[in-house]
């Protein structure tokens, strides 16, 4: 089966966090996740990083972004992504198919906690690594998005 671009109109961030269904092409051979751009994402990736080898039931320290989009896939194992917007407004996704990622725009606060074993997180991002897009302090962030 070929691939083809997508003629789908551009996707747009929004502003709360969204599970997105990634293509998925299936056949004896096994199955073959895509994320094309344009057309899987309402970005360009600029960054794509994973995590792995994270002990079971294990988290990992929170962030937002000023400007950077993510998303969030599982690509082994499961963990859950709870985020939290500028209103304290808190929701949690439980990651646990390659298929499905959480497009998370810049803005809002996430966690990853709760990996199983051999859990596997591909993070894919819309900007270049830049120290000064985090937010890391989450009495920061809440300051910060409400002045």
């Amino acid at each position: 089966m070929a691939l083809t671009s997508s003629t789908s109109p551009p996707m747009t961030y929004g502003s709360r966090p969204r599970l997105i269904d990634i293509k998925r092409i299936c056949d004896l051979r096994g199955n073959l996740a895509v994320i094309e751009s344009p057309g899987s994402l309402p970005f360009a990736p600029a960054r794509c990083y994973w995590l792995n080898d994270i002990p079971a039931g294990e988290n990992r320290e929170g962030h937002a972004y000023h400007r950077s989009a993510e998303l969030i896939v599982p690509l082994s194992g499961s963990f859950t992504v709870a985020t939290c917007d500028a209103c304290g407004s808190r929701e949690e996704f439980r990651m646990t198919r390659p298929d499905t990622g959480l497009l998370v725009p810049p803005g809002i606060w996430r966690q990853l906690i709760g990996f199983t074993t051999n859990a596997t997180a591909l993070i894919v991002a819309s900007t270049p690594y830049d120290p000064d897009d985090y937010i890391r302090d989450f009495a920061t962030f809440l300051k910060t998005r409400t002045e």
